[in-house]
């Protein structure tokens, strides 16, 4: 009999605490928002950047980012080296908003064909 009411016990106690806890005094979920979205790159030839950066993958990306967000592309070109080991450098960068997209992707575009004409005028 004694060891009945154990068992009894704790399949009570086991039940008990296997209930769900009350999540109405837990915190609110927090919710992420980007402020300013910034694509930066660095690169050294040409080819880096026909291989790295699509005009795609910058519209995807540009998708998932919410509306009346500014946003920002820079491509930083290195080119030779000069005094005391610094690298020459051209820097091209555009500002912009997700709500004027299709302007935005056109100057990354020209962006992207000056980077590459850089290169193979050097």
């Amino acid at each position: 009999m004694k060891s009945v009411i154990t068992i009894l016990f704790l399949l009570l106690a086991t039940i008990s605490f296997a209930q769900p806890q009350n999540f109405n005094d837990s915190e609110p979920l927090q919710i992420t928002k980007f402020s300013d979205f910034k694509i930066s790159m660095t690169v050294d030839s040409a080819s880096d950047i026909e291989s790295t950066f699509k005009l795609k993958d910058i519209k995807d990306v540009l998708n998932d980012v919410s509306e009346d967000e500014n946003i920002s592309f820079e491509i930083i070109c290195n080119g030779n080296q000069i005094s005391k080991g610094e690298k020459s450098k051209v820097s091209y960068k555009v500002k912009g908003n997700t709500n004027n997209l299709k302007p935005f992707l056109k100057t990354i575009k020209k962006i992207r064909k000056g980077a590459i004409n850089y290169y193979k005028n050097k």
